[in-house]
Formats: C-alpha cells, sequence, structure tokens
C-alpha cells in the first residue's frame, strides 16, 4: 500500500521545483489527459524506442509544445541507422520549434545498428550545434549498468560533460531511477569529485504498482533485495501493492548537502502512468506546504 502523503522539509520542497518527466511517442493521449496537472513549462523528455518512428517522435515533440510543456526528445545513438537519419530527425525538431533541448544515450541495443556507438559520437558530429540544438542531457548511472564496467561509465559521463562545456552547451546528467537512497548520494559525491559539475536529475519511479515496479528493475538492473524494498516502503512478498516514492524523496531531502552533491532536481519515470505521477506530485507538494 502507498504510504501517506506526509510534510517534507524545505529543501525537500525545493528539489520537486522544476522537476521532468517522462513519456513515450504513444503517449500522448494520456500527456493530454494529464496536461492540467502539470505546471506550464515543465520540461518532459520523450523517449526513443525501437517501435516508434521518426512520425511518431516528431508528432510528440510537437504535442509536447502545443500543451504548453518543453520538449525534450531523445537521441538513442545505437538505434540510428546513419548519419542520414540523424540529420533528418533534427532538422525535423528544427522546422517544428521543438529541437532546443535534446536528451543524447547510448542506448539498449548490444551492437550499433549505424555509425554510432555510444552518445560521445553524436555529441562530436557537430550536428547537434548546426541544428539548433542548446540543451543536451547525458545520462547517470549510480548503481552501474548490467552491461557497462563502472570505470567505462565514469569515463564516458566525464567525457560527455567535457564535450558539453566546451561546446557551451547547456546540460543536466539524469539518472536512472533506483529504491535506495545511499548510491544515488555517493554517486552525487563521485561525480562532484571527478569534475562533473552539470545540474543532475536524479531519477524516481513515479507511483506504480511493484509488481511492473520490479519488472522495470530487473530490465535495468537496479538493486530491489528486500532491505532496500523495505526501505523504499514495499515488500517482495507483496507484489499486489502499489507504492510510491514517498519514503525516497523523504530520505534524499534529510540527507541532501548542496555544498557536496551540487545542484539536483528531479525527474520521475512515469511508466504510462503522467496523470497519476502528475497529481501525485501536486498532492506531495501541496502536504509540504501546509
Amino acid at each position: 500500500m502507498n504510504p501517506a502523503l506526509t510534510a517534507v522539509p524545505v529543501v525537500g520542497a525545493a528539489l520537486l521545483d522544476d522537476f521532468s518527466l517522462e513519456m513515450t511517442g504513444k503517449d500522448v493521449v494520456r500527456l493530454e489527459e494529464a496536461c492540467d496537472s502539470i505546471p506550464r513549462g515543465t520540461r518532459i523528455n520523450i523517449t526513443f524506442l525501437a517501435g516508434e518512428d521518426l512520425g511518431i517522435r516528431l508528432a510528440a515533440a510537437r504535442a509536447v509544445k502545443r500543451l504548453g510543456f518543453v520538449p525534450v526528445p531523445h537521441i538513442s545513438a545505437r538505434r540510428l541507422p546513419s548519419r542520414a537519419a540523424l540529420e533528418e530527425f533534427l532538422s525535423g525538431l528544427a522546422e517544428d520549434g521543438t529541437g532546443e533541448n535534446v536528451f543524447v544515450v547510448g542506448g539498449d541495443p548490444a551492437r550499433p545498428e549505424g555509425p554510432y556507438e555510444d552518445a560521445l559520437a553524436v555529441l562530436r558530429t557537430g550536428l547537434l550545434q548546426d541544428h539548433g540544438v542548446r540543451h543536451i542531457g547525458i545520462s547517470g548511472y549510480p548503481e552501474g549498468h548490467p552491461a557497462i564496467a563502472d570505470g567505462t561509465l565514469w569515463a564516458a559521463l566525464t567525457d560527455k560533460a567535457a564535450a558539453i562545456g566546451a561546446e557551451r552547451f547547456g546540460g543536466d546528467v539524469i539518472t536512472q531511477f533506483g529504491f535506495d537512497v545511499d548510491p544515488v548520494l555517493g554517486w552525487l559525491a563521485a561525480a562532484r569529485a571527478r569534475g562533473v559539475d552539470l545540474p543532475v536529475r536524479i531519477g524516481v519511479p513515479g507511483p506504480a504498482g511493484v509488481r511492473r515496479l520490479l519488472g522495470y528493475a530487473t530490465r535495468f538492473g537496479v538493486a530491489t533485495s528486500a532491505s532496500v524494498a523495505r526501505k523504499y516502503g514495499f515488500s517482495l512478498t507483496n507484489l499486489m501493492g502499489t507504492t510510491g516514492p514517498d519514503r525516497f524523496l523523504h530520505t534524499l531531502a534529510d540527507r541532501y548537502d548542496p555544498e557536496r552533491h551540487g545542484m539536483v532536481k528531479l525527474h520521475f519515470y512515469t511508466f504510462g502512468g503522467l496523470r497519476h505521477t502528475a497529481e501525485w506530485i501536486a498532492a506531495f507538494r501541496q502536504q509540504s506546504r501546509a
């Protein structure tokens, strides 16, 4: 069962300022249903999935803009079949006025479908500058990646952050979601120690069924031990309930140190539940102001 919403400290309320959300290209109707619950100007990331084509991605970005939000289309490096495909996507975004903000990620395929091995390869093409991109998001993995060594992840993060700075883009890091604040804060401190000073959007799962959350966690290599589950607020022996990130946010707010962890915001993975997540955030913020 979802824990009752309770007031959060002032710093916790501040973490909820300028949060961002995630949707797929097929979630436009869900976004329309949720739009009255989402503050205008909210950044909404649009994933780059294998089952969605160029038209779906461009239409989703247009819908996000039409509804008063900031579209952040994803570019999945390993899913791009060619340089021409990347140019076509960026050109379409530029024509629609939806391409100033992008999120560049390596992507899931074990082998690249085209010339781009990773996100850094896309950043180095020069095409983002040519098509009017002003802000670039990149990925971070506080609990590591099931297919990538930690050393490789750190090198990629620092190289991408350096590339963003060198070209004078705005930028941020969006982390994979997790259930445990400890690795998040440890990762933040380590990133700052390595000179990564970009704002970080901590990935947070929106309220969802426990079974569904665990399914996504398994897919992305997120730790789900019994002790971690208890800290987050659910039980591995009861998969029929739902849970939200209440305890996670309380703990994050309590232990977050701006001097050590830098600028931090929140990014909610909605798993298709845009309206449910938006209403949950609104209720949580209201409680924090009470």
